[in-house]
């Protein structure tokens, strides 16, 4: 595996391989990887040649100036990680190395960032495609890969791919879970004891809510009921339970026929934000 570290060189070893006739996949990750982290790299082995990854925490999607001086970085342990699994090269930049200036340039997703994590955290999404796009380009992949807990982010970065005709292709990973249920996130490190031991409760809310989506129970009350059973638990503070459409992410009164819901949610717990959701249909 290699580690290249600028962008000049991450753009000379994916050019390399392109003119060799390789298929390239890409794994943008934040670094602190677990198993989803793993699997995307998984997944990406099986369908292309060189599959690079990158661990960059990207400074312009954070909203709040504790949780970036906060992220859990350990690159050493990450790249101990990556060589068996399969990454071929690792591109790890410093924050210099990705924006050298300031970046001027606005993203706008419209609706589709108007709600939830785009709601809550303004300019979150502008981050995400600006760092994405920068990858992109440099690398020129085949393929990307994310995971679904992230269900708004893929749903923006396939817009983005779709406004700026980028010539690769999304490929979206199932959620992984621990044994309990809890979705695997890099921000699980910082959860104390007490926290994780409630932590669960927030896949138990979703699947409590997906249950009652396929029984028909309409939106509201399928929300109210996930709202109250997030606020009974005394450490953790909801931020946001969401009834959407899977495609459009807009918030439904009714369910429409053969159109997939999903339910997304943000808590703070034990003072670090958790996202999660379920797809249902």
């Amino acid at each position: 595996m290699q580690i290249l570290t600028t962008a000049a060189g991450l753009h000379a070893y994916t050019e390399t391989a392109r003119r060799a006739g390789r298929r390239l996949g890409l794994v943008p990750t934040m670094g602190a990887l677990h198993a989803g982290h793993l699997q995307l790299v998984a997944a990406a082995r099986a369908q292309c040649d060189e599959v690079i990854a990158t661990i960059f925490v990207n400074p312009t999607q954070f909203n709040n100036p504790d949780d970036f001086r906060l992220y859990p970085r350990v690159p050493e342990a990450d790249a101990d990680l990556l060589r068996p699994a399969g990454c071929t090269a690792l591109f790890v930049p410093a924050v210099e190395e990705m924006y050298p200036q300031p970046t001027v340039l606005r993203f706008d997703f419209g609706p589709l960032e108007r709600v939830m994590e785009g709601a809550h955290r303004p300019g979150h999404f502008n981050g995400v495609a600006t760092v994405v796009s920068k990858l992109f380009h440099l690398a020129r992949p085949h393929q990307a890969f994310f995971g679904q807990k992230d269900w708004q982010q893929v749903a923006v970065v396939r817009q983005l791919v779709a406004d700026l005709s980028f010539d690769l292709e999304i490929v979206a990973c199932p959620t992984m879970r621990e044994a309990d249920g809890l979705a695997m996130s890099s921000r699980n490190r910082r959860l104390d004891a007490e926290a994780r031991t409630s932590a669960p409760l927030l896949y138990r809310v979703l699947t409590a809510a997906a249950a009652q989506v396929r029984q028909g129970v309409l939106p509201a009350r399928v929300q109210a009921a996930a709202e109250a059973a997030l606020a009974a638990e005394p450490r953790c503070t909801p931020e946001y339970f969401a009834v959407a459409d899977a495609q459009t992410l807009q918030p439904l009164r009714a369910y429409e026929p053969g159109r997939a819901v999903v339910l997304c949610l943000a808590v703070h717990l034990g003072g670090v934000r958790l996202i999660d959701n379920v797809v249902v249909g």
